[in-house]
């Protein structure tokens, strides 16, 4: 199901937390999609390192994750043949590239194309059961989510499109997402975003799980499919394998802007999420490191660490891998430029990738533009001399493969 709304305004540069958006206590978390030994396999990774505050969400998800495997049994004695037959309609298109790129704006743009349709936050959150039970939340529940996302203006939604990274960590797949439950913790399944190291037969097991979701999705929506994770962005080679007519849209940005708003994604995903308390955000501009000062000194070292470490995996993985595939098939288009024109931007990915045709499309984008991209506020970010050394240095590829000198 697509939604038909305009993708809603940028926020402004939120960084510190009382620009949170408020996630009420009520609101479902991430780990109510899982079916129990999901769950308690998690907890387990995690060694059950549940902070006190944090017990409410330990009860609720336990208590609710039963009713997970009992509708997926529903949904595979009513749905099983039609899953069994399910097709993709069309080559799916993969939107991918760094966390706070643009990959979320350029996703809801797309499927102001009717055309098109994508994994919905309900479909990626109960991955196990949405053909029983969507109607029901679409209907009904709709109050359990709040108007924004935590960490900007970014509207939520049940139909709204999602990442379907989630979908896969709640079907039990390994996925780097899991560290958003234990964020004091060293991070699990880093390997899953370039695929390095991991042995053929589990990322086959990988690769079958995300078809199934996949599948699943078009018995839905009957139309080519728009699929957006910057988790896919390192994983290029082996999507292009599994989906040989599939095309690539890949979103860069200024890393002066992609390190501190990603920081704060990951601090904001896991204040309202995670299962412990993360490190205090504010830190990452009070205690920002001065010149030739020790990167030890700084109380969100392994924080940004992370950050860093992803960014090589991911990139280090993509670059080495773009040029394998066919160029009719992947297109390169900068943060920069989206902002500056999205109609021309997307008529652009649409001719190179020899999309739909765009021009029954446009009067869509443009009234899109002339109602809300005037005010489209473009995020700026406070950044040490530190952290930019420092992304200079561990960026280095990025920096000079896209312009941004």
């Amino acid at each position: 199901m697509t939604t038909t709304e305009p993708p809603p305004q940028s926020s402004r540069d939120a960084s510190r937390p009382a620009e949170f958006h408020r996630y009420p206590f009520y609101a479902p978390r991430f780990w109510h999609g899982m079916r129990p030994l999901t769950w308690l396999r998690l907890l387990r990774e995690g060694s059950f390192q549940v902070h006190p505050s944090r017990w409410s969400h330990l009860l609720g998800v336990s208590l609710a994750v039963p009713a997970n495997t009992v509708l997926s049994g529903i949904q595979k004695l009513v749905f099983g043949r039609r899953l069994a037959a399910a097709e993709l309609h069309g080559p799916p298109v993969f939107i991918i590239g760094h966390w706070r790129s643009g990959t979320t704006l350029l996703h809801e743009l797309m499927v102001l194309d009717e055309r098109y349709s994508s994994p919905s936050t309900f479909q990626c959150f109960a991955p196990h059961h949405f053909l029983v039970t969507e109607w029901i939340f679409q209907k009904f529940f709709r109050w359990l989510l709040p108007g924004k996302r935590p960490m900007d203006n970014m509207a939520t939604g049940w139909d709204r499109p999602q990442e379907d990274e989630f979908a896969l960590m709640n079907l039990g797949l390994p996925s780097p997402y899991r560290h958003i439950a234990f964020p004091n913790q060293p991070p699990r399944y880093l390997e899953y975003l370039d695929f390095n190291g991991v042995p053929r037969s589990e990322l086959n097991v990988w690769l079958a799980g995300l078809k199934r979701f996949l599948l699943a999705v078009s018995t839905v929506t009957g139309r080519p499919l728009v699929i957006k994770s910057p988790t896919h962005t390192g994983r290029i080679a082996e999507l292009a394998n599994a989906f040989p007519d599939a095309r690539f849209i890949h979103v860069t940005r200024d890393p002066r802007s992609l390190f501190p708003s990603t920081c704060r994604l990951w601090h904001s995903l896991a204040d309202v999420q995670g299962l412990q308390v993360p490190r205090p955000y504010r830190a990452i501009e009070e205690n920002a490191l001065k010149d030739g000062t020790d990167n030890k000194t700084d109380p969100l070292a392994p924080e940004k660490q992370y950050v860093v470490d992803c960014f090589k995996r991911m990139y280090g993985a993509y670059l080495r891998d773009r040029d394998k595939i066919d160029p009719g098939r992947i297109v390169e288009l900068r943060y920069e430029d989206l902002i500056a024109d999205p109609v021309e931007s997307l008529g652009s990915i649409y001719q190179r990738l020899r999309l739909s045709e765009f021009d029954s499309v446009r009067p869509t984008i443009e009234a899109w533009a002339s109602r809300e991209h005037r005010s489209y506020k473009v995020n700026r970010h406070q950044l040490s001399e530190a952290d930019e050394r420092l992304i200079r240095e561990q960026w280095a590829d990025y920096f000079e493969a896209y312009g941004y000198q």
